[in-house]
């Protein structure tokens, strides 16, 4: 145990002590959240404002049309064509809307906006809704019915989701879960891969430079390898544990330099992460905001569970990446052809989360949450929505112990490959001889 202790401490340490750790460790979240930052600003602030001038000859709209976020317009009597030409051109208006006496828009005719720049399809659509709007209330209108009549007919009822236990199942609590759980696995992918990789790269320059034989002389093959594995898991976890203080930090700062912006973001509706959120959340608009959906997650659990799965998932998966770096040598086309078999599942277990993050207790969300390939990813994509509903204790558990399992199984294959690997150069490896190593009897 004090050599894997030793070995692990060489790794950390190198690691650590370079000047590229400094900076992937403070300027990278920094940077991060600089253009998070930036992309907040720009969507609060840096909206498309059109201007539409309206000519109504034919009173269709009664001189009224809803202005809606960056969508505004501006009823002008007794003016021509010419003159709303001559007022768009001059930069007055941005486009302009003309309706003659005659005109059976209400039944026929077509609405043109005339503009003297391209329009943004967003703004295109709030546009659109509010002429239609206006215009299926006229139809209404035109038959007879009252105002009254045709606000009660219109009118929306609040669909609210609970569940059996009485909890109020909100669309905020769903929006701001989905993107918590996208986020959260996102990570534990992108985690498997970076580090993984490092471990493998770190076991393949100390066998093509030689070191390796010098090393094992007086440390055994599986002490070396779970040095690197813990040491290099070690830099890793410093290195989150530093961004989520960083990423806290910031927030707070962000929050007491500019309290406008983050009383404009609270009023924000939820906008779900990638198009999968978009289909599944479209209800979410309507929420109440981001921040009053995030304050109905419980963080400590799902920080404490992304750090056992973030420890499980890498020590499971940097112990096949050992065991490909210990049986490649200088060819690194030999190391992604060994690696395919590697990083399938971790590929498979985010098409699961794409799943999962929609519907937490589907049968393919249950079985990539216990997998222990797919687990760390999946898990952390259900864990967001709650425990103990939709994930129950016996899942969580379930999986967390079958997860410790798999890396003491994977741990055990990787040593077998990985003793014999370390000291063969000059073949060409394959899965079929690396299964050999395995079954070698010591």
């Amino acid at each position: 145990m004090n050599k894997i202790l030793l070995v692990a401490q060489r790794e950390f340490l190198t690691r650590v002590q370079k000047k590229t750790f400094l900076l992937t460790t403070i300027l990278l979240p920094l940077i991060i959240f600089g253009f998070y930052a930036l992309i907040i600003y720009f969507s609060v602030n840096g909206g498309e404002n059109v201007n539409i001038a309206v000519v109504d000859n034919a009173n269709i709209f009664k001189g009224k049309l809803d202005n809606k976020d960056e969508v505004s317009f501006s009823f002008l009597p007794n003016e021509s064509k010419s003159d709303l030409i001559a007022k768009v051109t001059a930069g007055t208006y941005d486009g302009y809307i003309y309706l003659p006496q005659n005109t059976n828009v209400l039944y026929s005719d077509s609405i043109q906006i005339v503009s003297a720049k391209k329009i943004g399809i967003i703004t295109r659509d709030q546009i659109q809704d509010q002429i239609n709007n206006k215009l299926r209330e006229a139809r209404l209108l035109s038959l007879n019915i009252s105002k009254a009549q045709l606000d009660s007919a219109q009118a929306e009822n609040r669909v609210g989701f609970t569940m059996l236990n009485g909890t109020e199942d909100s669309d905020a609590k769903v929006g701001a879960s989905l993107i918590v759980g996208y986020i959260s696995g996102f990570l534990i992918y992108i985690i498997l891969f970076i580090y993984g990789t490092m471990v493998m790269r770190g076991v393949m320059e100390e066998k093509v430079s030689r070191i390796a034989e010098v090393i094992v002389s007086s440390v055994k093959p599986f002490q070396l390898m779970m040095g690197k594995i813990f040491g290099i898991g070690a830099v890793g976890l410093i290195q989150f544990l530093i961004w989520i203080v960083l990423v806290f930090g910031l927030q707070f700062a962000v929050a007491m330099l500019f309290p406008d912006i983050m009383h404009q973001m609270q009023g924000q509706p939820v906008q779900p992460a990638g198009m999968q959120a978009a289909q599944a959340y479209q209800a979410a608009q309507d929420s109440p905001g981001i921040m009053s959906g995030l304050s109905q997650i419980n963080f400590p659990m799902i920080i404490g569970c992304f750090i056992f799965y973030f420890l499980g998932g890498y020590l499971l998966y940097s112990a096949l990446f050992a065991a490909v770096g210990s049986a490649v040598n200088e060819d690194p086309q030999d190391a992604q052809s060994l690696m395919l078999p590697i990083t399938m599942p971790i590929i498979f277990a985010i098409v699961i989360m794409t799943k999962a993050v929609q519907d937490p207790s589907s049968g393919i969300a249950v079985f990539g949450s216990l997998f222990p390939l797919t687990s760390p990813i999946v898990m952390m994509a259900r864990i967001a929505h709650g425990v103990p509903d939709p994930v129950p204790y016996w899942q969580l558990i379930t999986s967390m112990l079958l997860l410790i399992g798999g890396f003491l199984a994977t741990t055990w294959l990787a040593a077998k490959i990985y003793r014999t690997g370390i000291l063969m150069y000059g073949k060409k490896i394959t899965w079929k001889e690396m299964w050999k190593w395995v079954m070698r009897k010591s």
